[in-house]
């Protein structure tokens, strides 16, 4: 258990502290300075035997104590690493520590408050799912007379695996550097303080660390019986230990320095928390700093769990940290772009950090992604649906399959016939067991993977849950045979569980991919019956729910008595917002439906959500209609991006850039949300408008740090979520597959590329795209007297083919084939690593 080690470094510093106060008592002129990289320097002793006593203790710290993990400051990664600086405005919000088992969220300016609504006031502070450990920490410096709390950062400073809290106290000479971060695969936190004396004059403190336990259950946790108890809280001489009264919940925090005093205040955190503080007096010499480093760990098994991730992460922080950050280096690297907008390409890159932060390890239950912290810490279906195919554009294959496996393995054992479940708590509680949408874009999800990893075996492990689920969506959910489902998909309004756009057209897109799926695995017949019902479906809902007065798809299908219903609701929203055009429209909608009343099913646009778009989204609109309802859904918008209901809009729409302004009670209600307008991104392209994509990519780009440093919040540009996993599905999916038009055929290992790039992007490249085994980078020049592309791939046996607009000037290096196919310029290369098309220079 290290304990050997632990202990090492605690009498070096204890002989490095002996050191310290007795060169104000005999050896005023000699001084020991640690450079970055914690080397051991001793300097002038006056008297010469005094200076070979003291080599010898200089000598033993530099060989054993200087080259202990404990003395090397977290700095030294971060100097190296990027970073993005909070903004002053949002030092009371949120942010995020994350890893796979634990993280922690506490505000910018570095305290932790009562946040969140799942569990009300409770989403914060530190949690290893499905457990809390701590509400969270305080800590104060006492210097004479003064008490410096450590509550008000300075500043905070976000790194892709790692952040930092400063506090300045310029009239005392004293700054603190808080670094913390979550080693990978741990159940614990690290957290350094860097104190700093910046005066002439050596600084005697007492720092104070107090941790707030709060071991209690995630949400829903008493469905599993997990019934939160009193914590009892024990010092064992150098850290505190913590443990639920009924259950094997424990945590453990404190120092690799024994504390001079410790107390546990009469404080109650919430019903049952417990605190406990640490005291540790210490010197300073002038210009020189102290490092204190603190562990938070857990178990919900056992102690003796908690005590060794305690001792291993003291042990081993600084090699975990480089780890990590080498890791998201890696991350990085993958898919790397590079663009003209910088602002948008670090959105990009810090994206792929985003869906990192959200990977959740539950060992006794699975692995998968979250749908955003901090109050959708856990798994969704629709959201993993959406966001995994972006994961895969990005390279982070292993936790897409990983979150698959779980929502498939979960989702047959709760619903038995092929229903994706819609939430899941980490507790293993299915809370809703499924919308209706999450059915179908499970089948569409299972082909677009198979398309990027060419995995025969995956596919013959998913194809029987896409074929039940198909079979229930029909069989249980279309009660009048008309071939449109019913029930809720994205839009959770009361009343809108009737024949939903999104739902049709996500029905649509999951026949016409397990019919590609059916033949892949040679069910032939099957993939006849499978591609006839999307078909017809493309068909009827280019027909049924088009709605010519309004250039948009409906809303939904229905009957004008329930319709009339949700027109009255829809009116008491819109007057609640103070939206008298919404009013007007609505009244004027329900004037007409009284005016001519009949039975039949007929579609109605009232609340203009979102959903209309998917028609476009799935590129099942017929082009016409398309480019009108794409040009309708820009009226309802603001600078960034799409209103979930359009209704919600108001006249300042397209000028307002603040903050969104909530309610106190947790709302979507007058919210613009990256989802929707990633959606509306994928549509414009999918009918030839990349620079109208590239309009509403900028649009979400503004939201980039807005609040977070790092991050894009859920609803733009600082509501909800503060890191949200679709958000990769907006940005990837538009870029990767789109603008550089990325279409991977892994099972034959092809990959087809057909850019469509935005006129401000004269100047592009996407770099290190994983599709299966092989890995694809593509560089690209358009402007006004050249044209160049140029594709490189890992593995020369895959066969690209690059697709452009007919151009007979262009010309191929290396052979490539060339056709003229549908108007369009074809090049095929095989047996090659490379492939470069230009066009001459067409000066005179």
């Amino acid at each position: 258990m290290h304990t050997n080690t632990l202990n090492t470094a605690l009498r070096i510093k204890t002989a490095k502290q002996y050191i310290y106060k007795k060169r104000l008592q005999n050896w005023s002129r000699f001084f020991v300075l640690r450079d970055l990289d914690t080397k051991c320097y001793f300097y002038d002793p006056p008297i010469f035997i005094e200076m070979r006593i003291l080599l010898c203790l200089v000598l033993i710290i530099a060989f054993v104590g200087c080259s202990s993990e404990s003395q090397q400051p977290l700095s030294t990664l971060l100097q190296t690493s990027e970073s993005i600086k909070g903004n002053d405005r949002y030092k009371d919000s949120p942010y995020v520590t994350a890893g796979d088992r634990v993280y922690m969220v506490g505000h910018q300016n570095g305290q932790f408050p009562p946040l969140g609504w799942h569990i009300k006031g409770e989403m914060g502070g530190i949690w290893n799912h499905p457990i809390k450990l701590l509400d969270g920490f305080d800590a104060e410096i006492q210097l004479e007379n003064d008490t410096l709390q450590l509550n008000n950062a300075t500043d905070f400073i976000n790194y892709p695996f790692a952040n930092q809290h400063i506090f300045d106290f310029p009239s005392k000479n004293i700054s603190v550097d808080r670094i913390q971060f979550v080693p990978d695969t741990t159940q614990g936190v690290f957290v350094q303080f860097v104190i700093h004396n910046k005066g002439a004059t050596e600084k005697s403190l007492k720092f104070t660390f107090t941790g707030h336990t709060d071991l209690r259950p995630t949400w829903l946790g008493e469905r599993t019986q997990m019934h939160d108890a009193v914590d009892n809280i024990k010092f064992d001489g150098s850290k505190w230990v913590g443990k639920d009264e009924d259950n094997p919940w424990f945590t453990v925090f404190g120092s690799d320095q024994n504390p001079s005093s410790s107390s546990s205040p009469e404080k109650i955190n919430g019903e049952n928390g417990k605190s406990g503080s640490l005291v540790y007096a210490f010197t300073v010499p002038s210009k020189s700093e102290y490092i204190l480093n603190f562990v938070i760990s857990g178990s919900y098994k056992s102690q003796e769990e908690a005590l060794a991730t305690y001792l291993d992460i003291h042990n081993g922080f600084f090699k975990m940290a480089q780890q990590k950050k080498e890791r998201y280096a890696q991350l990085a690297h993958q898919s790397k772009l590079t663009i003209p907008d910088k602002n948008m390409q670090q959105a990009f890159e810090w994206l792929k950090y985003n869906c990192d932060w959200l990977v959740r390890s539950v060992p006794e239950i699975g692995t998968g992604i979250g749908a955003g912290i901090p109050d959708y810490p856990w798994w969704f279906g629709v959201d993993s649906e959406y966001a995994l195919k972006g994961y895969m554009a990005i390279g982070q294959k292993d936790i897409v399959e990983k979150t698959i496996m779980l929502l498939d393995s979960v989702s047959l054992a709760v619903n038995h016939n092929g229903k994706i479940l819609h939430e899941m708590s980490t507790n293993g509680t299915v809370f809703n067991p499924g919308n209706i949408n999450e059915t179908p874009q499970f089948a569409s999800l299972i082909y677009h993977i198979y398309k990027w990893n060419g995995d025969l075996e995956f596919l013959k492990k998913y194809f029987p849950t896409v074929q039940k689920g198909l079979q229930w969506l029909m069989d249980e959910n279309d009660s009048n045979n008309n071939l449109f489902p019913d029930g809720f998909g994205m839009m959770e309004i009361h009343g809108l569980d009737s024949e939903m756009i999104d739902v049709a057209a996500y029905t649509q897109k999951a026949f016409e991919d397990a019919s590609k799926m059916a033949t892949e695995l040679e069910k032939h017949d099957l993939a006849k019956e499978y591609q006839a019902l999307a078909d017809t479906l493309r068909t009827k809902i280019n027909t049924d729910f088009w709605s010519e007065p309004f250039g948009s798809y409906a809303d939904f299908l229905g009957t004008d008595q329930p319709a009339l219903h949700l027109i009255d609701d829809a009116v008491v929203r819109a007057d609640t917002l103070n939206k008298p055009w919404a009013i007007e429209e609505l009244q004027a909608t329900k004037k007409a439906i009284l005016g001519q009343q009949s039975t039949s099913l007929k579609p109605f646009v009232l609340h203009h959500n979102w959903v209309v778009n998917t028609p476009m989204e799935m590129g099942i609109a017929d082009s016409t209609k398309a480019i009108t309802a794409l040009n309708t859904a820009e009226k309802y918008t603001n600078p960034f991006g799409m209103f979930v209901t359009g209704i919600d809009r108001d006249e300042s729409a397209g000028k307002d850039i603040g903050s969104f302004k909530g309610s106190k009670v947790f709302s979507y209600t007058g919210a613009v949300m990256t989802l929707p307008t990633g959606v509306q991104a994928i549509a414009e392209n999918n009918y030839g408008r990349p620079d109208n994509a590239l309009d509403y990519l900028t649009r979400m780009t503004r939201t980039f740090s807005y609040a977070l440093p790092g991050s894009m919040y859920e609803v733009s540009p600082d509501y909800g979520m503060i890191v949200q996993a679709w958000n990769i599905y907006a940005f990837a999916i538009p870029i990767v597959e789109q603008f550089f038009g990325i279409n991977p055929e892994a099972n034959r290992n092809t990959v087809i590329i057909k850019p469509q790039m935005p006129s401000k992007w004269d100047k592009a490249s996407l770099e290190n795209v994983s599709v299966s085994n092989n890995h694809i980078s593509i560089w690209y020049e358009n402007n006004n007297d050249h044209f160049k592309i140029k594709i490189e791939q890992t593995q020369p046996d895959w066969t690209i083919k690059l697709i452009l607009p007919q151009d007979h000037n262009l010309t191929a290096e290396g052979g490539a084939k060339l056709n003229m196919v549908d108007g369009k310029t074809v090049f095929t290369a095989t047996n090659t690593t490379s492939l470069v098309v230009s066009k001459p220079n067409m000066k005179p």
